[in-house]
């Protein structure tokens, strides 16, 4: 069969736990497969790819949970463009498409489409260690959650389960701290790592639990040219909602970003606004403003994000004299 016309093929991927769904745009048609989600899979996209001859694709996917990363690395490994969009833009051009219809075949189309009328950037790839630190933290979260659900249980608790459910929090607690001991060594081993995870250490409000994520997430220079974007990569930039006279909606957080690195910044964001000298300071000053609790503690979040940007890429730690106003 022959190749595509075009220089640059575009491929639009439809992710889920098991499966994903492709469109390769070619001129104004597309070409539609679906292979499981597996490294057997991977191998089998790469040979129906060959078997229309291309090379490389321009490829696009949403950063849905995490079932889209292993084929992200096996496509960049490849030599492929491939773009990772936040999902509410692929929402967003769907309904400019005025698609009425969403199925796996469909939205990969979409998403094609996307990357051809948009050519969003390449994803950045992490480096093996940032995904095991990654995987730790994200594995720290969800049995912190779980340790948390099973406490709550203990009240009205019959008798013959207690037993189990102390069980089980003995287990989540050695867990837990096998896994702190593993993200430690972890950052330590890593000279890169170690050496921000000291320049966020810095930071007031900012602790063991918080800095990892932070960390996890690539808080680089190499991947974010601007504070503005890494703040946006977490859903912590203001989402303002107004429109003409009549529609003056409260301004709150977009939320369209990295639910983790949300979660790992909201008690720092309290504990700096009440026990550190520069945090009550900006709470006064948002205080005066007339601004909610609420909404200064989404006022910290981002600033703790961006401070922590800050100081990562300038390499210097954080001075308290840049925030007395």
């Amino acid at each position: 069969m022959q190749a595509p016309h075009s220089s640059v093929v575009f491929l639009g991927i439809d992710i889920s736990k098991a499966k994903f769904d492709v469109a390769l745009a070619v001129n104004t048609k597309f070409r539609t497969k679906s292979f499981e989600n597996t490294p057997k899979g991977f191998a089998a996209l790469d040979a129906w790819l060959q078997k229309y001859d291309v090379q490389r694709v321009h490829a696009c996917m949403e950063a849905t949970h995490v079932y889209w990363e292993e084929l992200a690395l096996h496509l960049a490994k490849a030599g492929h463009h491939v773009a990772v969009i936040n999902p509410a833009l692929a929402k967003a051009h769907a309904q400019s498409l005025g698609l009425r219809t969403k199925t796996d075949a469909v939205d990969a189309k979409m998403l094609a489409d996307f990357a051809r009328s948009k050519q969003p950037p390449a994803w950045q790839a992490p480096s093996t260690t940032e995904q095991r630190l990654r995987a730790l933290v994200l594995r720290h979260q969800a049995l912190t959650d779980m340790q948390t659900q099973e406490k709550n249980r203990r009240e009205g608790l019959r008798e013959d389960v207690r037993e189990s459910l102390e069980t089980h929090l003995r287990w989540l607690a050695e867990e837990l701290t096998r896994l702190e001991k593993a993200i430690k060594q972890t950052v330590d081993d890593d000279d890169d790592l170690r050496r921000k995870r000291d320049l966020l250490d810095s930071i007031p409000g900012l602790g063991k639990r918080s800095i990892p994520t932070l960390l996890a997430y690539g808080i680089c220079g190499e991947r974010f040219e601007h504070a503005r974007q890494f703040v946006a990569f977490a859903g912590l930039n203001p989402c303002i909602r107004e429109s003409g006279t009549s529609v003056r909606g409260r301004t709150r957080l977009s939320k369209m970003g990295h639910a983790p690195l949300r979660r790992a910044l909201y008690m720092p964001a309290v504990v700096a606004l009440s026990r550190t000298k520069w945090g009550i300071r900006f709470r006064e000053r948002l205080k005066a403003s007339k601004k909610i609790p609420m909404v200064i503690i989404g006022a910290m979040m981002r600033k703790l994000a961006q401070v922590a940007f800050g100081v990562i890429k300038s390499g210097r730690p954080f001075d308290p004299a840049l925030h007395n106003t």
